[in-house]
């Protein structure tokens, strides 16, 4: 498949694979979603990287997303909000398959025996990062816009959020995590969510380039990212001192009064932002994020499919799916676009520590944990 063809029709499928010289090249083909992951396509790529992992052939996978007219341009918007609304309102219990497969596909990415190249170009964002985070090489463009917005909807960053937010540097993680701020590129560098950048008009030539690499000879990825890496722009709306003076402190709560109090711009639109996000989840999420610093991977997978059962089934709260904190952020911002969700509590202040803990309370035996085979439960 030549790269610079039109990938959209109605009849390709929404994940196309092929192996050229020594790559397994995935594209994602969804691009008037954004190319946000479904289950079938989350299918597609768990079958088709294991069966890659036995291939000889393969020494190495390369994946990028595509936009309406040609590949690159967005990369992956996250899972598919409004299949996760639709399920939860009918009882569909393939959503409760969606997100254990999904987190099962991250750890694979994760844990993937052969170099796994992710090209971030345009949007990517919550499954987007799931499926990119755990990348040998992670390049971002010009035109990235990383984030994990679930606060936004009611949710938290899942899909090894709690890892891989928590081990940025000092508490950037609980500021992404609580705010949902979107990063460029070189923003995601130096948050060590990112590690090279390519010019968007080289993207192509790299992608093509890879099937004529040697992965054989030793240094051949160095070489390839040497001959087409640029220096990421500039990270200057970065204020890492101002978000580890307030995003260090003991809850929600104390963060938020902080901010408010503070005399300063950017304390101000930051204080803001968290006002409208889901109060009883912005509680869950710092918790998640800071036990998360601790946790192995799949360890920390195991409690975000426990978090989220809760999301979606919030009976410690004596609500059903329909009255969620998730279902209710999406129909707000997806389905009926009011931007008006009414999260309950309605404040910050009104969060208890009982409303939050039961959160992390597995449903599940260890013996009968969807994820229980997800690595070592000791590790």
């Amino acid at each position: 498949m030549n790269s610079t063809a039109v990938l959209t029709s109605e009849n390709t499928p929404d994940v196309l694979t092929e192996v050229r010289g020594q790559v397994g090249f995935i594209t994602l083909n969804r691009p008037k979603a954004l190319n946000a992951l479904s289950l079938s396509m989350i299918r597609m790529l768990t079958q088709c990287l294991l069966a890659w992992c036995e291939d000889e052939r393969v020494k190495a996978v390369a994946i990028r997303g595509s936009n309406k007219t040609g590949p690159f341009g967005a990369f992956c918007a996250g899972g598919d909000i409004r299949f996760f609304h639709q399920a939860a309102l009918a009882g569909n219990t393939e959503l409760e398959d969606f997100f254990t497969e999904e987190y099962i596909l991250n750890h694979l990415i994760h844990s993937y025996s052969k170099p796994y190249i992710a090209f971030m170009d345009g949007i990517v964002m919550g499954g987007g990062m799931g499926i990119s985070q755990g990348a040998t090489i992670r390049i971002v463009t010009e035109r990235t816009r990383l984030a994990m917005p679930e606060t936004n909807i009611g949710l938290f960053p899942d899909v090894g959020g709690g890892y891989f937010l928590s081990r940025c540097p000092a508490h950037a993680g609980e500021w992404l995590a609580l705010t949902g701020e979107a990063l460029g590129a070189g923003e995601a560098m130096a948050l060590g969510l990112a590690d090279t950048c390519l010019d968007v008009t080289q993207l192509a030539s790299a992608w093509d380039a890879l099937a004529n690499t040697d992965f054989a000879a030793e240094g051949a990825i160095d070489r390839w990212l040497a001959m087409y890496s640029i220096a990421a722009p500039a990270s200057s709306r970065l204020a890492t001192v101002e978000i580890d003076r307030y995003f260090s402190l003991e809850s929600v709560s104390a963060i938020v009064h902080a901010l408010e109090t503070a005399n300063d711009e950017w304390a101000q639109q930051t204080a803001t932002t968290l006002r409208k996000r889901s109060p009883l989840m912005l509680h869950v999420v710092l918790e998640q994020i800071r036990r998360g610093r601790d946790m192995a991977l799949a360890d920390d997978l195991r409690m975000e499919r426990d978090l989220v059962r809760h999301c979606f089934a919030p009976q410690h709260l004596g609500r059903s799916a329909s009255q969620s904190e998730t279902v209710e952020g999406i129909r707000a911002l997806a389905i009926e676009k009011d931007n008006l969700p009414h999260w309950k509590p309605a404040s910050i202040e009104d969060v208890t520590p009982e409303m939050v803990a039961p959160f992390f309370v597995s449903p599940w035996s260890v013996q009968t944990h969807p994820l229980r085979k997800l690595g070592d439960l000791s590790s």
